[in-house]
């Protein structure tokens, strides 16, 4: 397959640069930039005038439920999803039902994603304990073989910090990334939104700071000690990013991502209950939104993930306290990635680049750049586009969204992989 793209203002993350060119691909490779290579004939043609060409999105957390809970959503469903919003890889966490603790779930995955997946790609996360049970070491050595790009114990505890220890020396010892979502799990407790007036004015059980920091405060003594190159996933509070800030600074092989959601929303957003706000880490004060942004600015953030959860309805009819925790977030990643830019927040190319490039070195994964032989993972965005948000419009099987109303601009047009469209518009 040979495709020209002409005419496009091409992003490209890794140059920090934005211009208007032509690309041109062919098996699945980008061959040429500006001009075609030497006897290049293209079967196909798209015209990209005043569009954007970005490398296709690389989302670090993304849970699909898929195995084991189809009332939610499925890979059919959330890859189907994916490409229509421009996210071209997608990072499964391992509490899917069963765990992600054996080949035999990867395999599953990875089956089912090509018998009913629409050509995202899907890597799964490995759990670093037995059933996520916090106690015994999986098999990392054979979860990796099969294409595990990495491990976590997701939101589960470990049952000590002795088999955490362990656990970060074995993947160290296997040159495996950790993922850590910092969670004290006592101090989370039974709560369900950030400890402040707005938790106490509504009588809901209150998460503090401390359900963090306290968490990730240990987290980073273990990198110390153990060297294992970990990722702190969904960091919700200003604490957090100057605590990540400065371990960056003494050289610790740490990297970092945040929800999107936290970058826009706060505990005020709660409003009369509305379950749809109710997320673990919880929406925090503006002062932690502002921090969170200041660490995104300056790189102490270094990805921007979209935490999908999908849920049915009914998981989110129950009281605030009961419901389920979670947004649904693949249809709204990158409209509200690119309000960051409109608020002057990042630059486009610096969004882009923590969008794609960054997540794509961290977790050893193809895509993230526009370059020559590179793989063509892209997508055509038309800026100009205005669009508002509503749940009932979503791809996602998940129509739990927090931002019903809102006014978006920019949409995708086109997703390619391995320099195949998979979706037009």
């Amino acid at each position: 397959m040979s495709l020209r793209i002409n005419n496009g203002r091409v992003v490209d993350p890794q140059e920090s640069t934005v211009r208007k060119t032509d690309l041109f691909l062919k098996d699945g490779k980008i061959v040429g930039i500006g001009s075609a290579p030497k006897g290049f004939k293209a079967r196909q043609t798209l015209d990209a005038t005043d569009h954007w060409i970005l490398p296709g999105l690389i989302d670090c957390q993304a849970r699909l439920r898929d195995p084991g809970e189809p009332e939610k959503a499925n890979i059919e469903s959330e890859t189907e999803a994916a490409i229509k919003n421009g996210i071209t890889s997608l990072c499964v966490p391992p509490d899917t039902q069963p765990p992600i603790d054996n080949s035999a779930t990867v395999e599953l995955i990875h089956h089912r994603n090509e018998m009913f997946g629409h050509q995202a790609r899907v890597y799964p996360i490995g759990a670093i304990t037995r059933g996520l049970a916090g106690e015994q070491l999986s098999n990392m050595a054979s979860l990796r073989a099969n294409g595990c790009i990495a491990f976590s114990n997701a939101k589960s505890p470990f049952a000590s910090n002795l088999v955490q220890r362990r656990a970060m020396d074995y993947a160290a010892g296997q040159r495996s990334l950790v993922i850590i979502q910092p969670l004290d799990h006592d101090l989370l407790g039974n709560g369900c939104a950030h400890e402040g007036a707005i938790a106490t004015r509504l009588g809901l059980p209150a998460i503090p700071e401390a359900a963090e920091t306290a968490a990730l405060a240990k987290d980073i003594e273990l990198v110390a000690q153990t060297g294992a190159r970990t990722h702190i996933g969904q960091l919700s509070c200003a604490r957090s990013v100057d605590m990540v800030r400065r371990a960056k600074a003494k050289g610790l092989p740490i990297t970092a991502d945040c929800a999107m959601h936290q970058l826009f929303l706060t505990d005020h957003d709660i409003g009369d209950f509305d379950s749809n706000m109710f997320t673990i880490p919880p929406l925090r004060s503006q002062s932690d939104r502002d921090a969170l942004r200041e660490g995104v600015a300056d790189g102490t953030i270094d990805c921007l993930c979209s935490d999908h959860q999908p849920h049915e309805v009914d998981a989110k009819l129950k009281p605030y306290p009961s419901a389920e925790p979670g947004i649904s977030g693949l249809d709204t990643l990158l409209p509200l990635a690119l309000r960051l830019v409109e608020e002057e927040v990042v630059s486009l190319p610096e969004l882009i680049a923590k969008l794609t490039l960054n997540p794509a070195l961290i977790l050893g994964l193809p895509g993230g750049r526009i370059g020559i032989d590179e793989v063509a993972d892209l997508i055509i965005v038309n800026p100009e586009s205005h669009w508002i948000c509503s749940a009932s419009k979503f791809i996602s099987k998940g129509k739990n969204t927090a931002f019903e109303g809102w006014d978006f601009h920019g949409s995708v047009t086109h997703t390619l992989v391995d320099g195949n469209i998979v979706y037009a518009a």
